[in-house]
């Protein structure tokens, strides 16, 4: 990804004697994740304020190496970076479709490659619930059980979670997760039936299909009310005490056979349980229809209303806007993975957008930063992962990083380039006719 300030003069080689140099300094305008870079004819060093600055100067050593036999050129350069918004990140849905542990750490080093630096986990929806809750064990033996299309599905323990979470951390990234409240919900109900409020939505079952809204906790009575939020109160509690990041997300989206007062009611409720247990809350856009404040967060997705109401309350904007960055959109009609309700989105499409253009009128210092979330219900392996992630991950990525004006035209030479570079890593990436890859 561009950096700020650079300046490069002729292509070297680096040699088995060049000598390499990480440092930490004081430097205030790099801040916690900005580096500096030096390559001379004798030594190649990075510097920065924090070893999560360090982390991403040896990405951009990375991108910007080219390999010649057994060496890796650089040009002497002189790098300074850092980031324009501080949450870069992808979201992945392990609940329409699990995904292993290892699959889950492969995706983390996908994202990190591009100084990404939050991972939000989808555990729970309609088609399978992914998160142990030692509390309420059915959850993973019954909600477990199932993905969409069949063939079984899956879960992690709260140790393999752990490991996920350690894993993630020595790259620099936060580990989001989500449980997904009031709706998309069937799993948890179909696990256990006396959460489900009789005669609103569907009735609780096992479920393998891809519609959304039909589900929803329950408070039609008052000892109904206190099961969901004791249900809600366990959950929350046995994931803050697994997850070291400040926040937990509560979903909150597509709850359609929820009562509008019943949702408010929900939302001030989870948000409360939430603070109550060390963290801050995070939601998609709905979630504006609450008491939300300052330390809320709410991942605007489709509506520009709901996240101006929520920046007008406090709360900070994470950007997911469906029509740029949903990653699991088609390609165009003709692809074979993915969905296109919101949009089909070619790789200039995904590039070419501004985040303060998305809500008119919202401050950029309300936005905490942009997210592109890549839901699984046409996904089973990595390999369809990458293929939808990439080549629009990296774009989105430059996004979130730099603040400069962007070119398409000037970009897509450059993602040309770093064909080989995502080739070598192995990604089974689009190559999209929008982009000259011979060049």
């Amino acid at each position: 990804m561009p950096p700020r300030y650079c300046t490069f003069l002729h292509p070297k080689p680096a040699l088995p004697k060049t000598r390499y140099f990480l440092s930490l300094i004081q430097d205030q305008e790099l801040g916690d994740e900005g580096y500096e870079i030096k390559v001379t004819d004798e030594s190649i060093s990075v510097a920065a304020n924090k070893p999560g600055g360090l982390f991403y100067g040896i990405q951009t050593l990375r991108q910007i190496g080219v390999k010649k036999n057994e060496n890796t050129e650089f040009a002497e350069v002189t790098i300074r970076d850092y980031p324009q918004f501080g949450w870069r990140g992808s979201m992945l849905d392990v609940a329409r479709h699990f995904f292993s542990v290892e699959d889950v750490k492969q995706y983390i080093d996908d994202i990190a490659y591009y100084k990404m630096n939050v991972l939000h986990l989808h555990l729970s929806d309609d088609q399978g619930w992914r998160i142990e809750i030692k509390s309420w064990p059915k959850l993973t033996e019954v909600g477990g059980k199932t993905q969409v299309g069949g063939g079984g599905g899956g879960f992690y323990t709260q140790e393999q979670f752990k490991d996920i979470v350690a894993y993630a951390a020595s790259r620099f990234v936060t580990i989001i997760p989500e449980i997904d409240m009031p709706s998309h919900i069937n799993a948890a109900l179909a696990s256990y039936p006396e959460l489900y409020c009789k005669g609103v939505g569907r009735e609780p079952a096992l479920y393998e299909g891809i519609e959304v809204g039909f589900s929803t906790l329950c408070r039609n009575s008052k000892k109904a009310e206190e099961l969901t939020l004791k249900f809600v109160g366990d959950v929350v509690k046995e994931i803050s005490a697994i997850n070291p990041s400040p926040y937990m997300h509560i979903g909150g989206d597509e709850a359609h056979v929820t009562k509008k007062e019943d949702y408010i009611a929900f939302i001030n409720a989870f948000k409360k349980i939430v603070e109550a247990n060390g963290k801050q809350m995070v939601g998609w856009d709905e979630i504006a229809q609450g008491n939300i404040g300052a330390g809320d967060v709410v991942q605007m997705w489709h509506s520009k209303e709901y996240a101006d109401s929520a920046a007008r309350k406090g709360a900070r904007i994470l950007l997911s806007p469906a029509k740029k960055v949903y990653l699991d959109m088609q390609y165009d009609s003709t692809s074979k993975l993915g969905l296109h309700w919101a949009a089909y989105i070619e790789v200039d499409e995904s590039y070419n957008w501004k985040p303060e253009d998305i809500v008119p009128g919202l401050n950029a210092d309300n936005i905490i930063g942009i997210e592109a979330p890549l839901w699984a219900e046409t996904l089973k392996t990595m390999n369809d992962v990458e293929y939808l992630a990439f080549p629009r991950l990296p774009g989105i990525a430059e996004i979130a990083w730099s603040p400069k004006n962007r070119d398409w035209n000037e970009y897509k030479v450059r993602l040309a380039r770093h064909a080989a570079q995502m080739e070598a890593l192995g990604f089974n990436y689009y190559k999209s006719p929008k982009v000259d890859w011979a060049k």
